[in-house]
């Protein structure tokens, strides 16, 4: 499983992203001649408390703002809330969340709650309603001192009522450098002027904020952080849709290698699992998180998936039913399915899923560098090793990309050919029963990998590699390299493979690399692997694994990045980040929660949505492999603002080499050097079954 990252609070991410300085105006463009109005009757409100004419920002303008024509169903802002029904009216729902904003003027010190959904952002407000100016450049630019520690006008916060675990919060931009005085400042005028101010805590969003909340004592201004915010939630949905199945619990402690389940199963989990084949959905008693591998499986498949806690006992009167499964972005349903539904589902014509892989180039043997391959070569080298190819050939700024070496597909077949194990996949294969008995057929798998790894390599590979890892380490015994799978099988448009094959971390010396090399060709015929594909229609006999061999970094900071917002599939500034100290393996597998942030690579500002609290990490073993320790930086940030910055800038770099805004990343920091260890196209669609009509979420 992949994190990351608590898409429950990265909603509230959305809520402020055009709102930060460099953001464009939402209602015109700064550059506009002329105030183009939203649909607003200034009439209907109430005057603002009155400024001194020097207090007005922008340059003096010969004529009056445009006045719109269409009056709003409420007041565009109003001086205090004093029930749930006006929090409502000035409010929106986005996910778990729903929020409000707020202006305090420094100068008159009024409060102004705004709606929403007429001004999206507080800029556009202020403008508007306080100034009522143009939003030039120039007054743009005045404007956004605001977000300084020395502010001149105004505070510009946020009102949370976190759906979940019913917590209120307010919070400022996640860039901003508030001091504890406009903290305490806000905090008091929010209190004195919305129904609910005493239970309402103040929520830092960035290691400068919460460096300040620790100043402020709870007697003052109450505080909480994202982090426990989400220990407090009792469900997560980490990808929409519904589905019809059999409702599976799996019981806790139960063996993953042992497990076989089924595409028309819904399974709910007690623990979490490193990786899954195919099912219809999943339900997660403990929270992962949504980067985590089953999580982006679950995307890549299309199938509903959320943490529910205590789903296995609340389910356990539907376990071996027939149910329908429906996840929505504050809760979920299941309910054991009715006659007319299962018909219904079974009647439906699904899309079929056919993915065509790479064909693979059998002759080539040469062990080519990283810095020599390009995209094109994807049918010699596979799809990791040619993208990682793609992107040292681009010389992006920022990004190292560990050096390495290609073991091309000729080596993988004249393995199998040797040892007889191509004649027995092709019999296993054709054989009729292998498709029909899951269990012989997780057994018949787990045969052919054994075969693979227990076959001897022929002489000639040992020269080749023994030669191409002589000139990558320079003959330093000491230096450990990664063994990666770069198959014609992932990586690819429409299919990852996220999690299909193995990577086997830090080996030294040739007879440690050949035999990793053999566990990644081995790892092709992965059960898991093998019922991946089939749910896209591959072709198992055009699959063929390449290999990549890369000098390994001992991280001290790892992770995933996808360039989108799990939360807001209409915000593409802000990317999420997980990240874990020492090596990323705990996170890609999603057995750890990770710190968790949402970054912008627009204006640069860092959200904190939480943080990782493990007690050991993993680092490497100076005699191979690697070995787990104290971490002693437990429940501090794993990312400083600077190296989460730049790394979103990387990513957003990638974006154009790539030509595609969705990215799935995986990177390392060893020190300040940021490292690139994969980069490849991100799935992910809301699961719909139409047969369930309106009972999927839209």
């Amino acid at each position: 499983m992949r994190i990351w990252a608590l898409a429950a609070l990265t909603v509230l991410a959305s809520c402020g992203d055009a709102d930060e300085p460099r953001g464009k105006a939402r209602v015109a463009p700064e550059d506009a001649g002329t105030w183009k109005a939203v649909s607003v009757d200034a009439a209907v409100a109430p005057a603002p408390p009155a400024r001194a004419p020097s207090e007005a920002l922008g340059p003096h303008v010969d004529h009056a703002p445009d006045v719109p024509t269409t009056a709003p169903a409420c007041k565009p802002w109003i001086a205090r809330i004093d029930d749930a029904a006006t929090f409502e009216a000035y409010s929106k729902e986005i996910g778990t969340e729903r929020f409000a904003k707020f202006v305090i003027d420094l100068k008159s010190d009024a409060v102004y709650y705004f709606d929403v959904n007429v001004y999206p952002v507080h800029k556009d407000f202020v403008f508007q309603e306080i100034y009522k100016k143009p939003k030039t450049k120039e007054a743009v630019r005045a404007f956004d001192k605001n977000y300084r520690a020395e502010k001149p006008e105004f505070l510009l916060c946020y009102l949370v009522h976190h759906l979940g675990p019913d917590v209120w919060t307010f919070a400022f931009w996640d860039g901003d450098r508030m001091t504890d005085a406009h903290v305490k400042h806000a905090y008091d005028r929010m209190k004195s002027t919305f129904f609910l101010g005493d239970k309402v805590k103040f929520r830092p969003d960035s290691n400068y904020q919460e460096s300040v909340a620790r100043g402020i004592p709870d007697a003052v201004v109450p505080s909480i952080l994202n982090s426990a915010i989400y220990t407090q939630s009792k469900y997560q949905a980490f990808n929409l849709g519904a589905a019809i199945g059999k409702l599976r619990i799996i019981p806790a402690g139960a063996s993953e290698e042992e497990l076989t389940l089924g595409t028309g199963e819904i399974v709910v989990l007690h623990t979490p699992l490193a990786d899954i084949t195919p099912v219809a959905g999943i339900i997660s008693d403990v929270f992962s998180t949504p980067l985590a591998h089953v999580s982006l499986r679950a995307r890549d498949w299309g199938i509903p998936n959320v943490g529910a806690k205590e789903a296995t006992s609340k389910l356990a009167t539907l376990d071996g039913k027939t149910v329908v499964f429906v996840a929505r972005a504050t809760d979920y349903d299941v309910h054991e399915a009715t006659p007319a539904e299962i018909a219904a589902h079974d009647a439906e014509v699904r899309a079929a899923r056919t993915v065509t892989v790479p064909v693979a180039n059998m002759e080539t043997t040469e062990m080519a560098r990283l810095e020599d391959m390009r995209a094109t070569d994807v049918g010699v080298y596979g799809t990791k090793a040619s993208a990682l190819g793609e992107i040292v050939a681009a010389k992006v700024p920022g990004i190292e990309v560990p050096a390495g070496f290609g073991v091309p597909f000729h080596w993988y077949r004249e393995h199998l050919r040797a040892a007889g194990i191509d004649d027995k996949i092709t019999a296993m294969l054709e054989d009729p029963t292998f498709a029909k008995d899951a269990a012989g057929r997780k057994a018949k798998l787990a045969a052919v990998r054994a075969a693979i790894v227990a076959a001897p390599v022929s002489a000639e590979l040992r020269a080749a590699v023994d030669a191409a890892l002589g000139e990558l380490t320079a003959h330093d015994a000491k230096v450990g390299v990664f063994v990666r799978s770069s198959t014609n099988a992932e990586d690819l448009p429409g299919f990852t493979g996220a999690g299909d094959y193995d990577t086997v971390p830090n080996a030294k010396g040739t007879d440690a690399v050949l035999a990793a090399i053999k566990q990644v060709w081995a790892s092709v015929w992965n059960s898991g692997a093998y019922e991946d594909r089939t749910l896209y229609g591959i072709d198992e006999t055009q699959v063929a694994g390449a290999v990549l061999v890369q000098i390994g970094i001992d991280a001290t900071a790892a992770g995933v990045l996808v360039t989108v917002n799990y939360a807001d599939p209409s915000d593409e500034r802000d990317y999420t980040i997980n990240a874990k100290s020492g090596l990323g393996i705990a996170v890609v597998d999603g057995r750890a929660v990770p710190e968790s942030l949402l970054v912008s690579w627009y204006n640069h500002g860092v959200r904190v949505l939480s943080r990782s609290a493990e007690d050991t990490m993993l680092v490497f073993d100076a005699a191979g492999g690697t070995r787990e320790v104290r971490n002693d930086a437990h429940g501090k940030p794993v990312l400083t603002t600077a190296r989460a910055v730049a790394l979103a800038d990387a990513a957003h770099r990638l974006t154009h080499v790539f030509r595609s805004a969705r990215l799935d990343i995986e990177w390392a920091y060893a020190g300040p050097t940021l490292y690139l260890l994969q980069a490849r196209p991100l799935p992910g669609t809301e699961s719909k079954l139409s047969s369930l009509g309106s009972s999927v979420p839209k």
